[in-house]
């Protein structure tokens, strides 16, 4: 048995002003054939890594192709994309022939005349590989579940956790189903209930931590091979953006459109009930500063400026208002700004300087920010961990303004792991409130120090007020813009 296995994603915001290039990917990730980690997994390569070893425990002969990835930001360009995709299908057409392909894809990549980046590379290995041939997907939660890939694919599982600290599970599921089709021991058919509506769903809270629980009931019993909720990703004006469930089953249609239609009318229901409050920042500061912090550090989240959505990360909103309130023993992480970082560095801890900070990117950086900093810590070449996958940060630098610590780093990314601060010989649980540039996934490291977590709404083009965002493409009716908009089954 011979499968290929590769790996092309990104995170796009098409309201996001930063350009993907493939300078994007080739700072981020770009691992030719045999060069991609042995120790541990990146976010879209868990197919691979787990391929590894499966092959060799089972047997079966492992071709690796190419895996890219980028920092979410804006769409991808049109020479970046079709350069990367070009190299894999070369490299799948020399391997033929296959009797699987297993594919790390994020979801929801766009590139410059390529709305649906996922949906032209399946269309075009399905063209190489042929009818026969068993096409399994790992997609990110936060994707667009467009009926053509899925018309595509013989079967697609996305993450369930958020923060995605189950990719690995989720490879292991795809690879044991892959082979179980490729040994025709299962014939997955697919079911896809579009819900009309966009929401966040963080599952480290309630009620979506039970429904987590309530989709992973379901699988292994009555013919259903795999539940995925696809939460969708909200700051990308594709037409098919949106919250959708999709079932697999063992050759048993009419019970998957049921058992999706049944989950799909569940997610209806709790409209408004999965997300925390989204606070304004000045009110989410106010309720942080007032919070026992004996246990732990206050939160605040600041989702609209979040590199891990495609914000820059650069805005100064936050910044602003903690130093002009005089707040003391607080740190905000992590702030983008490379030119920053490198001045720091050129001064060496201990040093003072003058330092303008952020807002470079866009209108939607807000000002920069200009204050007389003490620089407390650097460090050259830095990565923060993320579940079992690892992810580079560039250079890290820390100064002081009045009680307030200032982490910058050189590499956008988003608040992931504490290396952002134990890198630099900080210990995040110190602090009286961490301000975190992230929507969800800080929680997976930062959640348990926390003694209570707020999310506020400052600047950004990741922003959780949908209705601030300027959509001309995606189908209507869809929820909370449209209160009549309902579900239906489309597969």
């Amino acid at each position: 048995m011979r499968i290929f296995t590769a790996s092309i994603a990104t995170e796009t915001n098409t309201f996001s002003p930063i350009p993907t290039s493939m300078e994007s990917y080739l700072t981020s990730l770009a691992a030719r054939p045999g060069e991609h980690p042995t120790d541990k997994p990146t976010l879209c390569t868990a197919p691979l890594f787990v391929a590894r070893r499966r092959a060799a425990q089972e047997g079966f002969t492992l071709i690796e192709g190419s895996c890219f990835f980028a920092q979410p930001a804006g769409p991808t360009t049109k020479v970046a994309y079709e350069t990367m995709r070009d190299e894999i299908l070369v490299q799948l057409e020399a391997a033929l022939p296959v009797e699987g392909v297993l594919l790390g894809m994020h979801g929801a990549m766009v590139a410059d005349g390529y709305e649906d980046c996922e949906g032209d590379m399946l269309e075009r290995v399905r063209a190489l590989v042929g009818p026969d041939c068993v096409i399994g997907v790992e997609l990110d939660p936060h994707n667009h579940m467009t009926l053509k890939r899925v018309g595509l694919a013989d079967i697609i599982i996305c993450f369930k956790e958020y923060p995605h600290v189950d990719i690995v599970p989720r490879a292991e599921e795809l690879v044991t189903l892959v082979l179980k089709t490729i040994r025709k021991e299962i014939r997955p058919v697919a079911s896809l209930y579009d819900c009309g509506m966009i929401a966040f769903f963080p599952t480290t809270s309630e009620p979506n931590t039970s429904f987590v629980a309530r989709q992973k009931s379901f699988e292994g019993r009555d013919g259903v091979l795999s539940v995925s909720l696809v939460h969708g990703f909200p700051h990308a004006d594709v037409p098919e953006m949106g919250t959708r469930v999709l079932v697999y089953t063992d050759g048993a249609k009419p019970a998957g459109d049921a058992l999706a239609t049944r989950l799909g009318e569940e997610i209806i229901a709790l409209r408004g009930k999965t997300a925390p409050p989204n606070l304004d920042f000045a009110e989410a500061l106010d309720q942080a500063l007032a919070a026992d912090t004996a246990k732990g550090p206050a939160i605040i989240a600041e989702p609209a400026d979040n590199a891990g959505g495609g914000s820059a990360s650069d805005n100064t909103m936050s910044l602003r208002e903690l130093v002009a309130r005089g707040v003391e023993n607080a740190a905000v992480a992590p702030l983008w700004d490379p030119m920053a970082v490198a001045f720091c560095h050129a001064v060496g801890a201990g040093g003072r300087l003058r330092l303008r900070i952020g807002g470079k990117t866009s209108e939607l950086s807000g000002d920069p920010f200009d204050a007389d900093c003490e620089v407390l810590a650097v460090a050259k070449d830095c990565h923060q961990s993320f579940g079992e996958a690892k992810g580079p940060v560039g250079d890290l630098a820390a100064v002081k303004i009045g009680g307030v610590t200032v982490v910058m780093n050189s590499n956008r990314a988003q608040a992931l792991g504490r290396e952002l601060f134990t890198e630099l010989g900080l210990d995040p649980s110190s602090y009286k409130l961490l301000v975190l540039k992230s929507a969800q996934h800080f929680m997976a490291a930062y959640g348990p120090l926390a003694s209570q977590v707020f999310y506020s709404e400052t600047q950004g083009p990741s922003t959780q007020r949908y209705e601030k965002h300027h959509y001309t493409r995606i189908a209507r009716p869809k929820w909370p813009m449209d209160a009549e908009a309902a579900g239906r089954l489309i597969l």
